[in-house]
C-alpha cells in the first residue's frame, strides 16, 4: 500500500440560525452509486482506505463525549462499514488517556445501535468483528434517501442519530433532514458530517485544465458539495434548533494522482452524477499528472495533496423545558463593555 500522509486543520466554528427555501434536485444517480459501493465493499483492498472515515468517526466521538444525554437507542445513518462502532471498540495502546476516556464514555451510553446503510455488502463488511461482540448492534439495509424501513418511519424512536460522510450522495437533503428530525425523540440530537465546500479542489482544477487542454472543454467529473451555510439553513428548516456547524479539513498526501483516484474508487466515492461525462482516456490521464504536480505538489517531498473538507453539524429536537434563545434586544450588557472587562 502506498504511503498516505495526513495533515489536519480546523477552519472555523459558527452557530447558524438561517432559513432557506429548498427544492428537490436530481443530481446523483443513486443506482450507480449503490453499484459502486457494492463493488468497493467486496474488494479486499477496500479495508486499507478507511482512513478518512475512521478519522471522522474519531472526531464525532469527541463531540459525543460532551453530550450529557443517555443514548438508549442510537442510529448510525449511512454507516458505511461501521466506522463509528469500530472506533468505539478498537484498542490502541498509543491512544492518549483523553481519547480512551471519551471512547469508553460514549460506548457505555449506547445500549442499542442501529446501523443503517443502502449497501448490504458495505453494511455487513465487518460483521462478526470486535464491535459485534462488545455492542448490541442491529443492521438495517434500506435506501437512505427513501427512508422507508418501518423502524425509520416510526416517530420519536432514537435518543441520538449519527451520520458520517453519506449525506453528500443524497439528492433530497431537505426531505431527509425532516425525516431524521421526525425519528428523534424530543430533547435529543443529530450529530453528522458531510463532505463540503472545496473538497478535492486540487483534483477538480487539475481535471478541468487537463480536459480543456486535450478536449477543448470541461465536464463535471467531481461531484458538487454543499456549503456550510446551506447545511445550517436546511437543518433549521427541518425543525432542528441550537445548531452548531464546524468546518474542518484533512489534507492527505499521495505519491501520485493515480493513487488518489484508486483510493477514491476503493472507498466507493467515484462520480455518480446523472450527467455522467465520458470515461477518462489514457491521453487525459497522461495530461492530468503533470498539471496536478505543477499546481499543487509539495516542493520538498513531491507528494500531491488532496483536501477533504468536512461540515460537522449538531442539531437538537426541542422538547419539554428545552432552552430558548433570548429575544433580540433583551441584552443588558454592551459587547464593547464586556470586551473591555475581559
Amino acid at each position: 500500500m502506498l504511503y498516505r500522509g495526513i495533515q489536519t486543520r480546523s477552519l472555523f466554528t459558527t452557530a447558524t440560525r438561517l432559513s432557506t427555501t429548498g427544492g428537490t434536485y436530481q443530481v446523483f444517480d443513486r443506482s450507480i452509486k449503490l453499484k459502486q459501493r457494492e463493488r468497493a465493499a467486496t474488494n479486499e483492498e477496500s479495508g486499507m482506505v478507511e482512513y478518512i472515515r475512521d478519522e471522522v468517526a474519531r472526531r464525532t466521538i469527541e463531540r459525543l463525549a460532551f453530550l450529557k444525554n443517555n443514548f438508549t437507542s442510537t442510529m448510525d445513518f449511512g454507516c458505511n462499514s461501521g466506522n463509528l462502532a469500530k472506533q468505539l471498540c478498537e484498542v490502541n495502546p498509543d491512544d492518549d488517556f483523553r481519547w480512551k476516556d471519551d471512547k469508553a464514555l460514549v460506548k457505555s451510553k449506547i445500549q442499542k445501535l442501529y446501523m443503517v446503510d443502502s449497501s448490504e455488502s458495505m453494511l455487513y463488511k465487518n460483521q462478526g468483528g470486535k464491535a459485534d461482540h462488545e455492542m448490541n448492534i442491529e443492521r438495517i439495509v434500506t435506501d437512505e434517501e427513501q427512508y422507508s424501513h418501518p423502524k425509520l418511519t416510526q416517530p420519536d424512536q432514537f435518543d441520538l442519530i449519527v451520520s458520517n460522510l453519506s449525506l453528500h450522495w443524497v439528492n433530497d437533503l431537505p426531505s431527509v433532514f425532516s425525516k431524521l428530525y421526525n425519528s428523534l425523540k424530543p430533547n435529543s440530537c443529530f450529530v453528522g458530517s458531510i463532505f463540503g465546500g472545496d473538497t478535492l479542489f486540487e483534483l477538480r482544477t487539475s481535471l478541468q485544465l487537463a480536459e480543456q487542454e486535450r478536449n477543448g472543454g470541461i465536464s463535471p467529473r467531481v461531484s458538487p458539495f454543499v456549503g456550510s451555510a446551506d447545511v445550517g439553513s436546511l437543518m433549521q428548516k427541518a425543525g432542528f434548533q441550537m445548531l452548531t456547524i464546524d468546518v474542518e479539513e484533512i489534507v492527505v498526501d499521495y505519491p501520485d494522482v493515480f493513487a488518489l483516484m484508486t483510493d477514491l474508487q476503493l472507498m466507493g466515492e467515484s462520480n455518480s452524477n446523472l450527467s455522467t461525462p465520458p470515461k477518462l482516456s489514457k491521453d487525459m490521464l497522461l495530461a492530468l499528472q503533470p498539471i496536478y504536480y505543477a499546481l499543487h505538489a509539495d516542493p520538498k517531498t513531491g507528494h500531491l495533496p488532496a483536501t477533504f473538507r468536512f461540515v460537522f453539524m449538531i442539531g437538537w429536537k426541542p422538547g419539554q423545558n428545552f432552552p430558548e434563545p433570548a429575544k433580540r434586544g433583551s441584552g443588558t450588557v454592551k459587547l464593547g463593555d464586556a470586551l473591555e472587562q475581559s
